[in-house]
């Protein structure tokens, strides 16, 4: 009995630990004052004053044009690759699976370096297609990943069956395949758009000029101080992440159970 109070202690103040900054963040946000440190009462303008900002404007247009885009081409080519992976034997498959991972744990200013430098050599120059591009590389392990999970539990007495009734593999790959996967495929791909949404290392070592996006945007408001429009644009892009996770979470149990 005390063990388990004490548990609950520590993950209740684990929690708050984790958290209480995000919750501060989130109050000050609607501060009447202009500066954080002090509490004057409750207001929306600064959320108002958000929608009147030409920047603001064009880092959401721009975070939002990169973030479909890189998704849209990353779950397409992580769906294909994940499939392919788990149908097929080939020389490298074993590395190609171990290389997806790498993504996955790599540190982010090491993919956005080692992207900037083959950008240069490429002669790419950097702006919105930049982004794009750096996205897609980190998404393709997020996507592939949970359609390969998917995969594990998917009954190959299904493609035995099509094959027997004549269905080629595209066929198969468009009629039973794709839609006992299209669960799998959504969740991973509203993970990979909540982490293009949020990407602020990678993003900042391939964007040119005129290519910021709400993460790159906060970063330079915050360096004239944190102030509560800072943290009324934070707790947007946080409520709209939070959106996304909680939509793909409810989706992969959905994507265990069809077919089952």
């Amino acid at each position: 009995m005390r063990a388990g109070r004490v548990s609950r202690w520590v993950l209740w103040g684990t929690l708050a630990f984790l958290y209480a900054p995000v919750l501060v963040l989130v109050i000050y946000s609607f501060n009447d004052s202009r500066f954080s440190a002090a509490w004057q009462g409750f207001t929306l303008r600064w959320y108002a004053r958000l929608f009147e900002s030409p920047e603001t404007a064009a880092a959401l247009e721009n975070t939002l044009i990169v973030s479909v885009s890189s998704t849209v081409i990353a779950t397409t080519l992580a769906t294909l690759l994940a499939v392919g992976l788990h149908l097929h034997r080939f020389r490298g498959r074993g590395l190609i699976e171990a290389l997806l991972y790498l993504p996955v744990i790599a540190p982010d200013i090491i993919l956005g370096v080692s992207l900037l430098g083959f950008y240069v050599a490429a002669h790419l120059p950097l702006g919105r297609l930049s982004i794009i591009l750096a996205h897609v590389a980190f998404q393709i392990s997020f996507v592939a990943l949970v359609v390969r999970g998917r995969l594990q539990d998917f009954p190959p007495a299904l493609l035995e069956a099509a094959r027997d009734l004549g269905a080629d593999e595209l066929r198969t790959l468009r009629h039973v395949l794709l839609p006992l996967l299209r669960p799998a495929i959504l969740a991973g791909a509203l993970i990979a758009f909540a982490l293009s949404i949020d990407d602020f290392v990678i993003t900042y070592f391939t964007a040119g000029a005129g290519a910021s996006t709400l993460p790159l945007r906060i970063y330079s408001m915050v360096k004239r101080g944190v102030t509560p429009d800072v943290n009324a644009l934070s707790t947007l892009l946080l409520l709209f992440t939070l959106a996304l996770i909680v939509l793909a979470l409810r989706l992969r149990p959905a994507a265990g159970a069809t077919g089952r």
